[in-house]
């Protein structure tokens, strides 16, 4: 069964959508700039061992515009209340791809009680900008800078990260991270860094996993689905049994 909805969070109204059935919740958080569609290729396998959550942030999809600054703070403090108001039942397995692994790292912190479980799919590093970035070409570098209209700008983005550096704790939940082995216009130099500053993300959790995705760009969820269905299916399983 699919449930679709608008949510108001205090001025402005969230939509998300609800499918499967099972005991865990399943939250997917998007990538800068991405509605909920990004994750079309996975729900469909989730929703037959859990429930799942895809929503659109603030100004993205069929959400309406928040005049909350588009930071990783604000945007968890609207998923809580947006979790809250549909009356999910906590702790819930956070999944978040690029920009919202930032976000589901620091609900992590923000709302520990929460939280069943973390899968990072390609998480942007919270060093980004001062560890990689200068690694790249100019061309590179400057169509990154120049990509932040969609959502939040690039200072609001730059402010994220600190606010998950600067909030990090070791969590004592079981985290899965996923790195992208074949990451597009990386130099051999590039994608070994890439590869160390996600591992590096192990140190969030004391019950951390590492899974190289050799086969695909940024996005695994579309180009190997089952490793992100795989990772997410083994976190449900252990919070099942526990």
């Amino acid at each position: 069964m699919t449930k679709e909805m608008l949510v108001k969070i205090s001025d402005f109204h969230l939509f998300a959508r609800i499918t499967g059935s099972g005991n865990q919740m399943v939250v997917l958080e998007s990538g800068y700039g991405d509605d909920s569609s990004a994750w079309d290729l996975i729900v469909s396998e989730v929703s037959e061992f859990a429930e799942v959550l895809v929503y659109d942030r603030a100004g993205l999809g069929k959400s309406e515009r928040s005049t909350s600054p588009r930071t990783s703070r604000e945007m968890v403090k609207e998923l809580h209340i947006l979790l809250h108001t549909l009356e999910l039942k906590p702790p819930y397995i956070f999944v978040g791809h690029s920009f919202g692994g930032v976000n589901v790292r620091l609900y992590a912190t923000e709302y520990p009680e929460d939280v069943a479980g973390l899968v990072l799919v390609d998480t942007t590093p919270e060093d980004y900008r001062e560890r990689f970035l200068p690694t790249m070409p100019k061309e590179f570098q400057d169509a990154y800078n120049q990509q932040f209209v969609l959502e939040g700008n690039y200072s609001e983005f730059m402010e994220s990260l600190q606010q998950v550096k600067y909030s990090k704790q070791t969590l004592s939940v079981p985290l899965v991270v996923l790195a992208a082995g074949k990451k597009t216009h990386y130099s051999s130099e590039s994608q070994a860094l890439w590869n160390d500053m996600q591992r590096e993300m192990l140190g969030i959790s004391s019950k951390a996993e590492f899974v190289l995705a050799e086969k695909s760009a940024h996005y695994i969820q579309n180009d190997e689905p089952d490793l992100v269905v795989q990772a997410i299916k083994m976190l449900v399983n252990q919070y099942i049994s526990k």
